[in-house]
């Protein structure tokens, strides 16, 4: 039987799914009336467990959006009328989350929404926490949960409470209160925030139950920050500034680009302390290490811009990337050996983190500087392995991290039965490389198989389009 596939609609953000269907997980044989896949003979990659390790020949079986059975290829049979997808050879796991993602809000086209969604499917992101919301969002948010539209799982954060939006406690309370009653799923802080404001945000958002997370104003401090609860912190925002003894007696206001100006001032046996406080406050951390890394680094413009996944954004936005990293080379001058040492410490943080047994959650900041929607995951599960962590553990923190953090266990970011069916399906193994996965034979998201074929054609007519626009 051929695989059923579900093309996405290139005029219009709307997508029309097939009937949801309900389905008991313990059912052995679907009746006729449901749509059944089933993937044969695979390496599943479970994540049901933070240890490591891969079950080899197992049939996992979908019904309609969800997994109903798990087990070794001789004892589960898919019935007669599923679609067989032959994972001989291959590794299954659940699909990624972004969880620094960015989704456009549309002006006169919404195009740029699907394109977006789209890139992020197409590299196997079946969950995003969107890191800059919009009221937009909430209602494209319950779209794609009712099956009205085809796109990751979403979390949406309100608009950005930053010095200039909330410039004193009245206005951070009443802001608050009017983001948790509009629906939003948790707070988005930026930078600028005075203490004793952020003292009566954080004061709000617990009295109405919403969470907060972000980046960490200079005048609230890292260790501020972990003591008031935050849910993560991106960008290990604050943490370089926090290796920074008192003794060196620096204005906090000329820290630079995330510390990178205290570079040389760090005293990295503070690590231990700071992420023990990290630990003990059950704070999470978004590392987004491929962000810094690619807008530090000293690479010179035209080759990042030569990246096959360049062709897959604008030439505004490409032209706006290439003005930003130009800045930021000028900026750095001769500084490669500082750059350098910049990373490093931020990888020692990131070690540090998880020596104390922090929790991780992927993300990368996308779409941001030379961040491709989808691609740039690639680059920051490579950056986050250059940072001392495992394969399995960047997986994990991609998968059933994600899951933990908003309290959805078992929903999705495992491959369990009566889980959500977002997968991927890989044809080496990631844990031996993390770069398999950019090697994919396709995405599942809620039981619709997107196939290698489809996605490559859709990402063709992305690229076409802007080469088009390019020409003119």
């Amino acid at each position: 039987m051929k695989i059923k596939q579900i093309p996405f609609l290139t005029s219009s953000i709307v997508f029309l799914l097939l009937i949801q269907w309900a389905c008991t997980p313990q059912t052995s044989q679907a009746p006729h009336s449901e749509a059944e896949t089933a993937f044969t003979h695979v390496n599943v990659i479970s994540m049901l467990s933070a240890q490591e390790g891969i079950q080899t020949e197992q049939t996992v079986r979908v019904i309609g959006e969800k997994i109903v059975e798990v087990g070794p290829s001789d004892q589960v049979k898919p019935s007669e009328h599923a679609t067989i997808i032959d994972g001989s050879g291959k590794y299954l796991l659940p699909g990624l989350a972004e969880m620094h993602a960015h989704i456009p809000v549309p002006k006169e086209d919404s195009s740029i929404v699907e394109e977006t969604l789209f890139l992020y499917l197409s590299n196997g992101i079946t969950t995003i926490r969107g890191m800059l919301g919009d009221p937009f969002h909430l209602t494209l948010r319950e779209q794609i949960a009712s099956g009205v539209i085809l796109g990751p799982r979403m979390y949406t954060s309100g608009p950005s409470l930053n010095g200039g939006s909330v410039p004193d406690p009245e206005s951070a309370i009443q802001k608050v209160k009017a983001q948790k009653e509009a629906g939003y799923d948790f707070l988005k802080l930026h930078p600028g925030i005075k203490r004793a404001v952020f003292d009566s945000l954080v004061a709000t958002a617990k009295a109405v139950d919403i969470p907060y997370a972000g980046h960490v104003s200079i005048d609230v401090g890292i260790r501020h920050a972990i003591a008031s609860d935050y849910a993560a912190v991106d960008h290990l925002d604050g943490y370089l500034e926090g290796l920074v003894p008192k003794s060196a007696e620096i204005d906090p206001n000329e820290n630079g680009f995330f510390g990178f100006n205290f570079t040389e001032l760090v005293d990295l046996t503070k690590i231990a302390e700071l992420s023990e406080a990290t630990k003990d406050k059950n704070v999470w951390i978004v590392p987004t290490q491929s962000l810094l890394v690619r807008w530090t680094g000293i690479v010179p413009v035209a080759q990042t811009l030569s990246e096959p996944e360049m062709k897959y954004m604008s030439p505004i936005t490409l032209d706006r990337w290439e003005a930003s990293k130009n800045k930021m080379l000028e900026a750095l001058g001769d500084e490669a050996e500082l750059v350098e040492k910049f990373i490093n410490i931020r990888q020692q943080i990131i070690q540090g983190l998880k020596a104390a047994g922090v929790d991780f959650l992927l993300g990368s900041d996308a779409p941001q500087i030379f961040n491709v929607p989808g691609f740039s995951i690639q680059h920051e599960m490579q950056s986050m392995v250059d940072a001392g962590l495992s394969p399995y553990e960047v997986l994990y923190s991609g998968t059933a991290n994600p899951a933990r953090f908003f309290g959805d266990m078992g929903k999705y970011g495992t491959i369990v039965s009566g889980s959500s069916a977002d997968l991927i399906l890989v044809n080496a193994n990631p844990l031996d490389d993390i770069s398999n996965m950019r090697n994919q034979e396709g995405v599942m998201l809620r039981g619709t198989w997107l196939s290698k074929v489809m996605i490559q054609d859709r990402l063709a007519k992305i690229a076409r389009k802007y080469a088009d626009l390019a020409k003119n």
